[in-house]
């Protein structure tokens, strides 16, 4: 994923999306999900996972400047 597309992503994206910004495949990111050790913090709404895009680019050390 290009920088470009890290920084246009919606507040937050699946667990696939955050796997492929992070490098990783999805069932890495589950297992790391499932075990506490995925990077981000994530929100669990049901059976759905989360991952907020701010703490994905904390992880990735991205600084998205502010736009107007």
């Amino acid at each position: 994923m290009t920088l470009e597309e890290l920084l246009e992503l919606p507040p937050t994206v699946n667990v696939v999306t955050a796997a492929r910004a992070l490098g990783i495949s999805a069932h890495k990111a589950y297992e790391l999900i499932r075990t506490g050790t995925f990077p981000v913090k994530v929100l669990s709404l049901g059976q759905t996972v989360k991952v907020p895009t701010a703490g994905l680019w904390a992880a990735l050390g991205v600084q998205p400047s502010l736009r107007e």
